[in-house]
């Protein structure tokens, strides 16, 4: 039996597929986090699970000896809003990424 993908992994899509979900306003803002994303992180951006644009990647494991990959910091734009997910101990990686401007 075949094992199953997990739907945390990068998928090989374009970036800019993912981009185009964000229209007018919300489109300056997806490139605008794209910049601040990639200039913190220092790491070029992939496409996860088909929706999220990562940055990094990091292991993961829970108590109860589930476990993953998924990106240090990531985010998914959309035509309404967007969805940012950043790590528990973002502060400690990028002390000065927590000044970042979005304008």
């Amino acid at each position: 039996m075949a094992t199953k993908q997990p739907a945390m992994r990068p998928t090989g899509e374009p970036v800019d597929d993912v981009l185009d979900r964000a229209g007018g306003p919300r489109r300056a803002e997806a490139d605008r986090l794209l910049e601040i994303f990639a200039e913190i992180s220092g790491e070029a951006p992939v496409v996860w699970a088909s929706r999220i644009i990562g940055f990094g990647e990091v292991e993961y494991r829970y108590e109860s000896g589930h476990g993953g990959t998924m990106p240090v910091l990531a985010y998914s734009p959309a035509a309404r809003q967007h969805t940012i997910y950043l790590t528990g101990d973002y502060e400690e990686r990028w002390p000065n990424g927590a000044n970042a401007s979005l304008y």
